[in-house]
């Protein structure tokens, strides 16, 4: 299917419109369209290139499922697949099959961003990679579990071994570290990040 498209943002109209309308022929438009960048991300998450495929499948199948739920008001098309896909690898990383392995992810990967494909689709928003980088090592472990292993507070605490009231501190430090380096210019990337680590920050499992 050739893209004739003008812009992502057409494209994407199309697409939720297609979802809307539960025509299958989305799919073959998100496959050819995102499906790199959506594995790309997973790969983050789930090292294992066998595992990682089969979550971009069953990510595929909860776009389909939960297809009239996406709501345009609450942000891109895409930045909704992305949450889908992460949230889909931190199911797998947890399940029992993947916990055998004993594979972990780490901070590092989020901030290459090399290997997210095209610039415009790239999760890794422009500055953040430098922002991270100069962030202290505490916010950035939170990072790592909030964000790529999907830690609630509790989870936090018992990995961490600290208390509850610091977790929330420092997250809510990072959050505002984050906010006030990219100057309140958010891409997807930041957005999505920012999302998760305030979800984590208001949990209290």
């Amino acid at each position: 299917m050739a893209n004739t498209f003008e812009s992502r943002e057409e494209l994407e109209l199309q697409i939720a419109s297609l979802l809307a309308q539960a025509d299958r022929r989305a799919i073959d438009m998100i496959y050819e369209n995102y499906a790199a960048t959506l594995l790309g991300l997973i790969r983050r998450i789930v090292p294992d290139p066998m595992i990682a495929e089969e979550a971009l499948q069953d990510t595929f199948v909860k776009i389909w499922k939960n297809a009239r739920q996406y709501n345009a008001s609450k942000g891109r098309l895409f930045t909704w697949f992305a949450n889908i896909a992460r949230n889909t690898a931190i199911d797998t990383l947890r399940s029992a099959r993947f916990r055998r392995m004993q594979q972990t992810t780490s901070t590092e990967n989020f901030v290459n961003k090399d290997e997210l494909g095209s610039e415009e689709m790239q999760l890794v928003d422009s500055g953040l990679q430098q922002v991270l980088s100069q962030m202290e090592p505490k916010y950035l472990e939170l990072i790592e579990l909030a964000y790529f292993q999907g830690y609630s507070q509790r989870e936090i605490e018992k990995e961490l071994d600290i208390p509850l009231g610091t977790i929330k501190t420092r997250l809510r430090k990072a959050i505002e570290v984050l906010r006030e380096q990219l100057g309140g210019e958010f891409g997807p990337g930041l957005s999505l990040l920012i999302a998760v680590l305030t979800k984590t920050l208001n949990d209290w499992s």
